[in-house]
């Protein structure tokens, strides 16, 4: 049997020919079939034509991924060498407002002690704005390991280290244990903490850490006993730079916040806020498993 492919006009076939022979091997007579391939003909080329787009596009996705990659190393670089450039004057400005104060201590007035003590704060804060500016410039572009946390032992931790009011009582009842990065889940769960006992005026500071496991992740929930804030207001806190409190407080960065839902957001996580004026404040953000 003989198969060749034929085109006519815009069609395609596929022709199939038998030879019929005698008793002495001469050709009599034959048959033929052909079959319409121009379906096939037409999905080949359109399956080729798609294989070297999709070679084009992972020559790009590499070359991107490389140059995402030395834009990256590019701005650790930067970020370092900014932080030390801007710290350097500020900590001479600091060392300067002190020798100040020691040199005319004697002669120093109520105002001008005042004055000297918000220009060191101002200096500290400032720090504090570089720190917090380069810690949210680095989320997304680090990367941690994945690890068993226990949450409980977790927060029990992060609670030693702020150093909190001892007229703090912690509520965290069921606190799971989940593989996930322990820096990001840490740090989230620092700047929450914080947020609900720097701004809570309470004789009894009262924070309640619970957590809800879904199919696919756990809801936890940061509850404080504070003043709340206003619902108008409630998408404000997240804003980078935005405080609802006094700007020359060292605490009053307006970057703590802005952190915790760039981290959330980033492990596919979302966050919100749920409170009230003089009924306290609720933050719950949702962790992937």
């Amino acid at each position: 049997m003989k198969v060749a492919e034929v085109s006519f006009e815009d069609r395609f076939y596929l022709l199939h020919a038998l030879p019929i022979t005698d008793a002495e091997g001469k050709i009599i007579s034959g048959m033929a079939m052909y079959q319409d391939i121009t379906a096939n003909k037409q999905a080949e080329v359109a399956l080729r034509s798609r294989a070297e787009e999709l070679a084009q596009m992972t020559d790009v996705l590499e070359q991107t991924t490389t140059n995402l990659e030395k834009r990256n190393s590019e701005l650790d670089q930067f970020a370092d060498i900014v932080s030390n450039d801007l710290k350097a004057p500020l900590r001479a400005v600091a060392n300067l407002c002190q020798w100040i104060e020691e040199d005319i201590d004697p002669h120093l007035t109520i105002d001008t002690r005042h004055q000297l003590d918000l220009m060191r704060n101002r200096v500290q804060r400032m720090e504090a704005l570089i720190n917090g500016l380069l810690q949210y410039s680095r989320i997304g572009r680090l990367q941690t390991e994945l690890e068993i946390v226990d949450v409980a032992e977790l927060l029990i931790q992060i609670i030693d280290s702020l150093g909190l009011p001892s007229n703090t009582v912690f509520i965290m009842p069921g606190m799971p244990k989940l593989r996930t990065e322990r820096l990001f889940l840490q740090q989230v769960f620092t700047n929450l903490i914080n947020n609900a006992i720097k701004h809570n005026e309470n004789n009894d500071l009262q924070v309640v850490i619970s957590a809800k496991e879904q199919p696919n992740f756990y809801e936890f929930a940061v509850t404080d006993n504070g003043k709340g804030i206003a619902p108008e207001l409630h998408d404000q806190v997240f804003v980078i730079f935005q405080t609802l409190g006094n700007s020359d407080n060292l605490e009053n960065t307006g970057i703590g916040l802005a952190i915790v839902k760039k981290i959330v957001e980033d492990r596919g996580g979302t966050i919100f806020l749920e409170s009230q004026l003089e009924r306290g404040a609720t933050f719950r953000f949702t962790w992937l498993k």
